[in-house]
């Protein structure tokens, strides 16, 4: 039998694309390369050496001696459904901090596995007050997990999570915190914090592709899991499961993503060979001068003062300005992404990314050059160069 002619790709290349929405971001050189490395078998012993790499690079940007650092095999949200599922049995309190969108994923979750879940809303596009926590875990005896989002990525909230860990460890909770939009870019202090479990995506500040979720858990965490009364719900996602691949007995588990473990080491190298302390500094000058900018032309970040998040910066869209036009000019026309708003926020603001790779000043400067020329197109009038200007003296240190 004649086999038809494959069809002709309407794609055949993926376009160059300025990545400034809320992930994926820009992925460096180097890391791609890393992937096009000849492919290796999951228990080889010469791959056995790779994880071990790539788990003490972990610990050094989780800024942990103590934690068992692994990836998950999946994105952000695998790491979020590991911890939950994991750390949770039915019948278990969790207080979940609730701030954004993100965070009612967490709900939803903790919900399936049968916890008794307690979530405590507070106002989008501000921080969490603690208080709240404070109130509400003293209604309980049994608490056994508190979980908050460092880095809200609906919201731009950059929330501070000491005080949060000092209220769980008072009431003998353990403390998850999802990293997915701040690892790598922001400081993550893992013991200083007293955090139990945290979880990441290796598409936002690490600078590589989608697919993996680094992790870190603490050795009171992994003893929860191993004496639970019954087994996690995931038998992919189970926490233990996977760190006794990772780490201890090297059993297998599942078969790893060979090509993207290479991409997390060098990106994980990348990070460090630039600095913590240099890599944190960068994103907060791109993002104060991204915020100068827009700022300069009236647009008003949803964010208060204080509590403004580096990587990702919500903003209002300008009365009778057409969100879909906006963001498809920019696209077709300039090949920047930018983010919509999502929950509470949906057709109401823009979310601007600057993570990673995607956090330099001439992607600032190109995105606000960008919105110079397509906002009085649309009904809104700016200042030829105002934007620019005010980012281009924040970046020059002027």
């Amino acid at each position: 039998m004649t086999q038809p002619p494959l069809p002709v790709s309407k794609i055949p290349m993926v376009p160059p694309r300025i990545l400034l929405g809320p992930g994926p971001s820009m992925v460096h050189p180097r890391v791609l390369q890393a992937m096009m490395q000849n492919m290796i078998g999951y228990l080889d012993p010469d791959f056995i050496k790779i994880m071990d790499e790539v788990s003490e690079l972990l610990k050094r940007v989780y800024q942990t001696d103590d934690a068992i650092t692994f990836a998950l095999s999946g994105t952000g949200s695998s790491g979020m459904e590991a911890g939950i599922s994991s750390l949770l049995e039915p019948g278990d309190t969790v207080v979940m901090c609730i701030y954004g969108y993100f965070c009612e994923r967490m709900v939803d979750m903790a919900t399936r596995v049968g916890a008794n879940v307690v979530p405590i809303r507070a106002d989008w596009g501000k921080p969490f007050p603690e208080e709240m926590l404070e109130a509400e875990l003293k209604k309980h005896t049994d608490v056994k997990l508190v979980t908050a989002i460092h880095a809200e990525t609906s919201t731009g909230i950059r929330q501070p999570l000491e005080g949060i860990s000092r209220l769980a460890q008072d009431h003998d909770a353990m403390f998850m915190v999802d990293a997915v939009t701040s690892l790598g870019g922001n400081e993550m202090a893992f013991d200083d914090w007293g955090i139990d479990y945290s979880y990441s995506a290796t598409q936002k500040c690490l600078g590589c592709p989608p697919g993996l979720s680094p992790v870190a858990l603490s050795a009171r965490a992994h003893e929860s899991i191993k004496s639970r009364s019954t087994l996690p719900s995931s038998w992919y996602l189970d926490l233990a499961l996977n760190a006794n691949y990772w780490g201890f007995d090297r059993v297998y588990h599942h078969t790893a993503p060979v090509s993207m473990i290479l991409a997390l080491r060098e990106g994980l190298r990348i990070v460090l060979e630039e600095g913590l302390e240099s890599r944190f500094a960068r994103h907060e000058t791109n993002a104060a001068a991204l915020r100068a900018g827009l700022e300069a032309i009236g647009i008003k970040m949803v964010a208060p003062v204080g509590y403004q998040l580096a990587q990702i910066t919500p903003v209002w869209i300008p009365e009778g300005v057409d969100d879909d036009a906006v963001r498809h000019m920019l696209l077709r026309q300039h090949s920047i992404e930018i983010g919509k708003g999502l929950g509470e926020l949906a057709g109401k603001a823009w979310r601007f990314g600057l993570m990673g790779e995607s956090s330099r000043p001439e992607y600032v400067l190109a995105l606000l050059s960008a919105l110079e020329g397509i906002l009085p197109r649309v009904g809104y009038e700016t200042a030829s160069g105002a934007a620019v200007g005010a980012a281009s003296q924040v970046l020059t240190g002027g």
